[in-house]
């Protein structure tokens, strides 16, 4: 497939023919390595529900959970590989694949696959803001434990900074995301100094103890436990497919997408695997599980003294980096919705600029709004991860229906044909997982039906906008069309 025509010069003259002037485009400016970058956002992510993981399952039991999620993850990864050669121009990644497997059985996946995995992506920025909010408040303003009730809301000092980093990334995000690659490259490499700091040197200190790790997970509650734990991880660890969704903006979309992809999973895997293992066995279970979100803060004073400010500072820009990949993949993915068809025509639009300024503005106002209602960093993840884990079981299961329905497409990467069974297996387990999981909120003791009701309102919302889409926009423009040409 082609790339996508360059806009006309402003104010270029010619013929009829040559008067008519291309829609922008997403620039094709992004090389593997970029997208790379932009995995690096997963190993960043895994801060916000570590904490948790361990005090909730002993460290070995979040070792075990989180290096099996990422396997799950690899083989999904290699699936998508092929997916994404097979339709370089789209920009709206694995749901689109659901789109395109399904849309001869059922047309209304489209859109429900979309909103699942658009909805994760761009609350993101509102998980994070508050956590940066939070490392901020116990580092430098451990005084601000004030809180504001406006009636409607409560507002905090960790909830009104994140309210801020929002603001400030939506406004850089505007200027466009290959303009916006040297932060990814700069974040990105403060990201990897706490990583170090956090993999290596619990080991050379001499505090790092086996014994301060467990095993908490036994019999048949143990294996509910462990599916209601894959389905709070999958994000985190399935959300290195965001390489795909930048297939459009790569330079050599098939080369580069497969690349950043393998590239991205196999790093994520290595470090899902150390980080626990280190952090567990040098700070301790029980003390990560008292505070797991801002228990960094403590363990970098203990491990560097006096660098502290300057490590937390590192953690920060790692942070950032998660929230400028989840803004540019949600509002990539929502315009592709609008583009071809699943929601409402008007996000399916780009400024001058090539960027998708509608869709940043719905995620400016949907993560304020989110951040504000939902606070705690773990109950936006689980709210968002009922559409997410469903958009990988319908993504997944494409790939093996597009096999069967779909033979001759060309397949510039072609898996070998075991994958399709494997790809079976891998939809019915993350099926189950989705089902125990979004029914087993109160085994981790984050979220509830306030976040179900939310989970599934997002999704049929996104339904009813492809109806309002298809029975309503799309009729109403052919009638116009008719109408010109009769005139």
């Amino acid at each position: 497939m082609s790339a996508a025509p360059h806009p006309a010069a402003p104010g270029s003259t010619g013929t009829a023919a040559d008067t008519v002037v291309d829609p922008p485009a997403l620039a094709k400016k992004m090389r593997w390595y970029d997208g790379f970058a932009m995995s690096l956002t997963m190993p960043a992510a895994l801060i916000a529900s570590l904490g948790a993981s361990i005090g909730g399952l002993g460290a070995w039991g979040a070792i075990a959970l989180w290096a099996g999620s990422m396997l799950l993850a690899t083989i999904a990864n290699w699936i998508y590989t092929e997916l994404a050669a097979m339709f370089p121009e789209s920009s709206g990644g694995i749901a689109h694949y659901a789109t395109e497997g399904w849309k001869k059985r059922a047309p209304f996946v489209g859109p429900l696959a979309s909103i699942g995995y658009w909805f994760p992506w761009t609350t993101a920025l509102s998980v994070y803001a508050g956590i940066i909010g939070s490392l901020v408040q116990a580092q430098w303003f451990q005084g601000q434990d004030w809180t504001l009730d406006l009636g409607f809301a409560e507002l905090t000092f960790p909830i009104v900074v994140g309210i801020a980093v929002i603001v400030l990334l939506f406004g850089a995000a505007m200027f466009g995301l290959h303009v916006a690659m040297w932060v990814v490259y700069v974040t990105g490499g403060m990201l990897l100094v706490p990583l170090v700091v956090f993999i290596v040197l619990p080991f050379a200190s001499g505090d790092w103890s086996a014994s301060n790790l467990h095993w908490n997970l036994h019999g048949a509650a143990g294996i509910r436990e462990s599916l209601v734990w894959l389905y709070v991880m999958a994000w985190t660890s399935f959300g290195v497919e965001v390489c795909a969704t930048f297939a459009p903006e790569y330079k050599d979309t098939v080369k580069d997408t497969s690349r950043a992809l393998r590239a991205g999973v196999l790093f994520s895997l290595g470090v899902f695997i150390l980080l626990p293992l280190a952090l567990a066995g040098y700070v301790g279970e029980e003390k990560i599980g008292l505070d797991p979100t801002t228990f960094y803060v403590g363990a970098f004073n203990d491990l560097v003294g006096g660098a502290a400010d300057l490590m937390v500072v590192f953690l920060i820009a790692s942070l950032l980096l998660i929230m400028i990949t989840g803004l540019a993949d949600g509002s990539r993915v929502l315009y592709n919705m609008g583009k071809e068809g699943t929601t409402i025509k008007q996000v399916g639009v780009l400024n001058r600029r090539g960027v998708p300024a509608r869709a940043l503005m719905i995620a400016l106002v949907v993560n304020v709004v989110i951040l504000i209602a939902l606070k705690t960093p773990l109950a936006i993840i689980v709210t968002g991860n009922l559409g997410y884990i469903l958009t990988h079981v319908l993504a997944i299961s494409g790939f093996a229906m597009l096999r069967r329905d779909r033979p001759d497409l060309a397949r510039p990467i072609r898996l070998p044909n075991f994958f399709v069974p494997l790809a079976w297996l891998l939809a019915a387990f993350l099926a189950v997982v989705l089902v125990v999981g979004a029914t087993g909120f109160s085994i981790t003791g984050y979220g509830g039906f306030k976040e179900l009701g939310i989970a599934c309102g997002v999704l049929v919302v996104g339904v009813a906008l492809w109806l309002y889409r298809t029975r309503v926009q799309d009729p109403r423009d052919a009638a116009h069309v008719g109408a010109a040409a009769k005139r």
